[in-house]
């Protein structure tokens, strides 16, 4: 489990076959072979690391639902450390298990913040509510706008120094993790058969 608030932002290494190499040093301060590391949102299995770099092993059903398949050396890439139990949660609760990606469809400054509206499919948006928490690219935010195929967030200034959102592009993808409380609802309101 993670909180959404990004650690540090790497970079790509290598992403060939299904491993993953990614260079990084304030989430390998304390690492071990085992731990999970959120890379853009998506809980990996530090299976190698050095000093300086860690690889994992990614399955290909991630690589259908995320943005991972994509990434290319130099590509900046959002890092968090699993969540310990006495840790606070500063963001929401984020699994770190990717649904879907959406595209980027503008970054418009408004002040010090920066509005960020993103198309994804409507399977993904049923979970989501205006003021709701979103995780993006394993960054936790909040919702601030919601239309039929798209969604907004703003961007503190924080945030847009300690996450890879502002690196990317008009047109870029970003994975997308929705609010878990949201299925666990829906699920226990359906009928059930017997």
């Amino acid at each position: 489990m993670f909180t959404g608030i990004i650690e540090e932002v790497g970079r790509v290494l290598e992403n060939t076959g299904g491993r993953l190499k990614v260079g990084a040093q304030q989430v390998l301060s304390d690492v071990k072979l085992g731990d999970s590391i959120a890379v853009n949102g998506v809980d990996l299995t530090v299976a190698a690391f050095e000093r300086d770099w860690f690889a994992a092993d990614v399955m290909p059903e991630t690589l259908r639902r995320s943005n991972l398949g994509e990434l290319q050396p130099g590509d900046p890439v959002n890092l968090e450390r699993s969540l310990r139990p006495t840790d606070r949660l500063s963001g929401h609760i984020v699994r770190g298990v990717v649904e879907g990606v959406a595209r980027i469809e503008s970054l418009v400054p408004e002040g010090a913040a920066v509005i960020v509206r993103f198309r994804t499919p409507r399977e993904l948006l049923r979970y989501m509510v205006v003021k709701g928490p979103v995780a993006v690219d394993g960054a936790s935010l909040t919702i601030i706008d919601k239309s039929e195929d798209t969604f907004a967030v703003s961007l503190v200034q924080y945030t847009q120094a300690h996450t890879n959102l502002l690196l990317k592009g008009v047109g870029a993808t970003v994975n997308i993790e929705t609010d878990i409380i949201a299925r666990y609802v829906e699920t226990l309101l359906q009928p059930t058969r017997t």
